[in-house]
């Protein structure tokens, strides 16, 4: 599933579903990205949510993770195997094997606009 990349999370990052966060409280490391409409309606993670990535965050098993892959952001879940990654995408799909270099941050927080904030 792919994102868009919004901004680093200390430039303050002007967006509906952000709204009432404070950008104060997260640590420089951290950057915001959109899903895209290929991820859908239906799942945890749909179209327009907006994850808080950490790119300081050590990855872990059964986290969900930013990837740079051919020249764009995806998301996945990672699936611990020994010392690599499978990762996973998050809406079910076929994954594919990592290291954790690969990996641009763990997302640390998810938000959503409300229906009532979105029209």
């Amino acid at each position: 599933m792919r994102l868009t990349y919004l901004g680093p999370m200390a430039m303050g990052i002007e967006h509906p579903a952000l709204d009432g966060v404070d950008s104060a409280g997260y640590s420089p490391s951290c950057f915001a990205v959109e899903v895209t409409t290929e991820a859908g309606i239906h799942g945890a993670v749909i179209e327009g949510d907006v994850l808080l990535v950490d790119e300081s965050r050590s990855l872990g098993h059964d986290d969900l993770v930013v990837v740079e892959m051919d020249d764009a952001l995806h998301l996945y879940k990672t699936f611990r195997i020994g010392p690599r990654f499978r990762l996973l995408p998050p809406n079910g799909g076929t994954g594919v094997m990592a290291t954790a270099r690969m990996v641009r941050g763990v997302v640390v927080h998810q938000v959503r606009c409300q229906l009532d904030d979105a029209l």
